[in-house]
């Protein structure tokens, strides 16, 4: 199998996003629904949520524990915000599926787990969903450890699901030792997609993106900063961003990748190598995706 291929500006404009209409409205860029953090992290629903509308999604929803959604709703007047069943903990709560199902089906890509901190909670919400027709799927943070655990309920979602884990999570996912993960990082990412069918990005500063099928890239960074409280969250939600907008799992994810390493280089020549904030990655993603895209100005 071959290696995997070096994830560069040329390579992504050679892999042109899905073009928008100059006259199209916000139903031709897709609705994100967010299931995320709850009453410990609630900041990481924001992280997200933010994230997938600065990538280019039209609609925006969230699906929020009870007693955060008011607050969630004053935070982030874009979107619609649900109230759903909640955990004595303050997490969404399992229960909460059967409840979400019309706004689940009804989404183009739904963000599950950012920020969540109960894994049972989180895999169990994560399991009722997937078995919903519906959007396709990244997950994210405690939601994906029940996926190792029960593979078979995952495969509703084959082929149309993202998975973001740093290496701690794909150790959890595999079975194996962080350290062995590290010794074969593009070997583990390649067995956990196939296993879950799924697309899988293996963070670090040497990123790796697999597919079910076996192809790969990778994405290098020397953006030390990036390793930051709420970065990962940002990244799901650039990825559900671009799912919505028409990219296929593969494509919104290596995308995903670089843009969120490049809104990472230019705060760390701007403000700092530490120090800058997973919120100040927001303002810079919309730039570069559109440096990109039209070489920085509109028709560029």
């Amino acid at each position: 199998m071959s290696g995997p291929a070096d994830v560069t500006p040329e390579l992504l404009r050679g892999w042109a996003l899905p073009s928008i209409a100059g006259d199209s409205d916000k139903e031709a860029r897709g609705r994100v629904l967010v299931l995320a953090a709850g009453a410990q992290v609630a900041g990481a629903t924001i992280l997200t949520a933010l994230a997938a509308l600065r990538a280019g999604a039209g609609k925006l929803q969230i699906a929020a524990p009870r007693s955060l959604a008011v607050p969630l709703a004053l935070a982030i007047p874009e979107a619609r915000v649900i109230p759903a069943a909640e955990t004595p903990e303050g997490e969404l709560s399992p229960e909460a599926a059967a409840a979400l199902a019309d706004a689940f089906a009804r989404a183009e890509v739904a963000v599950i787990g950012p920020g969540m901190i109960d894994p049972r909670a989180a895999g169990e919400l994560a399991l009722r969903l997937l078995a919903i027709d519906g959007p396709a799927v990244v997950v994210d943070a405690a939601a994906m450890q029940a996926l190792a655990a029960s593979p078979e309920r995952a495969r509703p979602r084959a082929g149309r699901m993202v998975l973001t884990p740093h290496a701690g999570e794909m150790a959890a996912l595999s079975g194996c030792s962080k350290a062995e993960i590290a010794a074969a990082p593009l070997a583990a990412a390649r067995q956990a997609a196939a296993k879950l069918q799924a697309v899988v990005a293996l963070k670090g500063p040497e990123t790796l993106v697999a597919t079910p099928d076996g192809m790969a890239w990778r994405h290098l960074s020397e953006t030390v900063g990036l390793a930051t409280s709420g970065s990962g969250d940002v990244l799901a939600g650039v990825v559900a961003g671009l799912m919505a907008r028409g990219a296929s799992p593969a494509q919104a994810t290596v995308w995903g990748v670089h843009v969120h390493g490049e809104a990472g280089s230019r705060l760390s020549r701007r403000v700092g190598r530490l120090g800058f904030l997973a919120r100040e990655l927001l303002d810079e993603i919309a730039p570069v995706l559109d440096e990109l895209e039209f070489g920085g100005g509109p028709g560029g």
